[in-house]
């Protein structure tokens, strides 16, 4: 007796369950709301089933079989792409199996509804399509997905623009540091922790971290480009890592005693690369995350680069700014000879808002009869050709001062050198002459701000009468004016350049009582208030220019003073 290969309930035949199934299959694709079609792309004609003109808002007895009548039911502004698209893969020939699309419908009742289509390409002997043929359905929940890619492209772009920001002020190395390791990239990278190492001669060296156990700070601060690390396996192949927990725990034994302990999760180890070149490595460390989907590992990417860019220009102000430095520093005074009767203290510090050398300076002169010459001035402009203008007035003012010239004369005499020279540059000056036995001082001023005097009252500003700068002896009328005045003990006088006195926004008279507050609250010692001078300068948002001054304090000699 011969049995039916597959039976179906009520006993039902083999053909007559094919027959149910293809039914319900049918319908099944209907219920689903996915509908068929068939394309003649000679003719342009196509041929929609019931559930696929359903899916268009059309009846069979509406439809007249071609293609420009469904494409007045597509929204207008999603048209273009869609036939641009479609004529894209009809003329490749690669495109042999299938290719599909998202776009909206709307319904006559106003109705819209996102929709998608799936077809496959047939083509001729020569490779030319003739037809497309496939499936249509509702996608009810594309909209949804489509605002969460929106989410996550605007979130991505708030994490580029959060990372630049913050480091768009970053001049210099440490300034990057302090911004990497902020709420300000740290919040929005969804971030917990996150490190900072370089390579020096060979060995790793981690500049800056936050969110770190400790025992990690503290142990791992240098390493060796052998270590079972993932930093040092980046550095080696310059290949980024995502990794997990557990591929912490399985690969890097060296590594797991100090994470688990901790609630981290995941972690991203990215190069940083500037210009082909390896400048450090970023490790970002994160709980809750499983791991990183492609999109979150291409914004991590571009975070990385936006780091890098920084990291490799604070770098290289770094080193030009130190190189700057060094040769303002150079040509100042390596040390200010001790004077009888006189205390002295000097600061120089140099512009934060950009590399280049100014033409500040400060000096202490030996003078005939027992006299001290105090002095400060600035060269117009901050670049070489300032500092080597700077460095010469110094030489020959000291020249000058060495033989013995009056205040007036002096200044007059070091007007004029500067006018010989082949520079459009001109300086400013102020110069003290000063007998610390007595006291007597005699001042004169080459548009230069005037010097500030602590008494033990107050402190005060020394209105000096003053005269042009430097280099401008053929419009002088006459020599510069002194002016004299007696420094008792104890008092203090202070010479002071312009940077110490204008900065943003506030004018020369604002500074000036800023100056006269610091004088008025500073310490007695002179190099504590040079330092607490110093301290409000280097509080501001940016120094602007540089700084130099000069302090000078009478010593008690005797009951007699």
């Amino acid at each position: 007796m011969e049995h039916d290969r597959n039976p179906a309930p009520g006993n039902a035949s083999s053909d007559e369950l094919e027959a149910d199934l293809r039914a319900e299959l049918s319908m099944a694709l209907e219920l689903n709301g996915i509908g068929g079609f068939a394309w003649d792309l000679d003719s342009d004609r196509i041929l929609l089933d019931s559930s696929a003109l359903s899916i268009f808002g059309l009846k069979e007895n509406e439809f007249d079989g071609l293609m420009t009548t469904l494409y007045e039911r597509i929204m207008p502004e999603e048209l273009d792409e869609i036939r641009e698209r479609a004529a894209e893969v009809f003329a490749d020939s690669r495109y042999s199996m299938s290719y599909g699309s998202y776009f909206r419908v709307r319904h006559p009742d106003g109705t819209i509804r996102w929709v998608h289509t799936q077809a496959a390409i047939r083509r001729d002997d020569t490779g030319r399509a003739v037809r497309a043929v496939g499936v249509i359905r509702t996608e009810l929940q594309y909209a949804e997905r489509k605002a969460i890619l929106e989410s996550d492209r605007r979130h991505q772009a708030g994490v580029v623009q959060a990372t630049t920001t913050a480091l768009s002020q970053a001049l210099s190395v440490q300034d990057v540091l302090g911004a990497l390791t902020s709420n300000e990239i740290l919040g929005p990278v969804g971030a917990v922790g996150i490190s900072l190492t370089v390579l020096e001669q060979n060995r790793l060296r981690r500049l800056a971290a936050a969110g770190m156990p400790p025992d990690y700070i503290r142990d791992l601060e240098f390493g060796r480009l052998d270590d079972e690390r993932p930093i040092a396996a980046v550095f080696q192949d310059q290949n980024p890592l995502f990794i997990t927990r557990a591929e912490i725990e399985a690969s890097y034994p060296m590594l797991w005693p100090y994470i688990k302990t901790t609630d981290f999760t995941a972690s991203a180890v990215l190069p940083l690369m500037a210009q082909a070149r390896l400048t450090g490595v970023l490790a970002i460390l994160y709980e809750e995350k499983d791991g990183f989907s492609p999109e979150e590992q291409y914004l991590l990417l571009a975070l990385s680069a936006t780091v890098a860019q920084s990291l490799q220009r604070a770098l290289l102000y770094d080193e030009e700014h130190a190189m700057a430095v060094g040769l303002q520093e150079a040509m100042l005074p390596a040390r200010i000879e001790d004077v009888p009767g006189l205390r002295v203290a000097a600061r120089y510090r140099p512009a934060r808002a950009g590399h280049q050398v100014g033409g500040d300076w400060y000096d202490v002169l030996p003078l005939p009869g027992g006299k001290v010459g105090l002095v400060v001035g600035d060269v117009q402009g901050h670049d070489i050709q300032a500092a080597a203008v700077m460095g010469q007035l110094r030489t020959v003012f000291r020249a000058y001062a060495a033989e013995g010239h009056a205040p007036s004369a002096l200044m007059s005499r070091t007007s004029a050198f500067l006018h010989d020279l082949d520079t459009e540059r001109l300086a400013t000056c102020l110069y003290v002459s000063l007998d610390p036995a007595t006291g007597e001082a005699e001042v004169v001023r080459a548009g230069h701000p005037s010097p500030h005097l602590r008494t033990a009252g107050e402190s005060t500003l020394l209105e000096v009468a003053g005269g042009l700068p430097l280099g401008l002896s053929d419009l002088s009328e006459g020599p510069y004016p002194a002016g004299r005045f007696r420094l008792g003990p104890e008092e203090t006088l202070l010479l002071c350049t312009d940077g110490l006195l204008e900065f943003h926004d506030t004018d020369m008279e604002s500074g000036e009582r800023q100056i006269q507050a610091l004088l008025d609250t500073g310490p007695l010692d002179l190099d504590a208030m040079a330092e607490h001078i110093v301290a409000s300068i280097e509080d501001r948002q940016g120094q602007e220019d540089d700084v130099a001054l000069l302090l000078a304090t009478r010593a008690v000699t005797g009951p007699g003073e």
